[in-house]
């Protein structure tokens, strides 16, 4: 069973870096939406929206697939807003790309477990988050940070 590492936690949420997150639309209802605004203003972490309507949100231009990010972008980590049914495929995905992106970490958000996915993307190097956000996260790094709210 998979376990979460506190120090890879740590690492992830406190090095600058560029985070692919697939699932990411432009709906301001929906979670991906509101987290991934506060990885990029609290957090200063660069976003490459992953989304099947290829949006741009919060500024940053959308993919519809990791497949269509350009050579030559590194992507620190891709986070994973889908249905646990669909994440293995998508962590697929993901490790197919690792070499070309130089991605060297995956965080499936809360609710989104995939043991099976987990232990293929540990054996094929990356690091794995599972079932947590980074939100909930920070203030377990970082207590008494303040920046958990997201300002409108």
């Amino acid at each position: 069973m998979h376990h979460n590492d506190p120090a890879v936690i740590r690492d992830l949420l406190h090095t600058p870096a560029t985070w692919a997150v697939v699932g990411l639309g432009d709906n301001p209802n929906r979670t991906a939406y509101q987290v991934s605004l506060w990885l990029a203003r609290e957090l200063g972490i660069n976003l490459i929206p992953v989304h099947p309507s290829a949006a741009t949100v919060h500024g940053f231009p959308g993919r519809a697939r990791l497949a269509d990010i350009p050579d030559g972008t590194t992507v620190n980590v891709v986070n994973f807003y889908v249905n646990s049914s669909l994440v293995g495929d998508c962590v697929d995905q993901a490790i197919a790309e690792k070499e070309r992106l130089g991605i060297g970490a995956l965080w499936l958000q809360l609710g989104v477990i995939d043991e099976k996915a987990a232990a293929r993307a540990t054996q094929a190097g990356l690091a794995v988050v599972m079932d947590t956000c980074p939100k909930i996260e920070w203030p377990r790094i970082v207590p008494g940070d303040g920046a958990g709210a997201i300002s409108g």
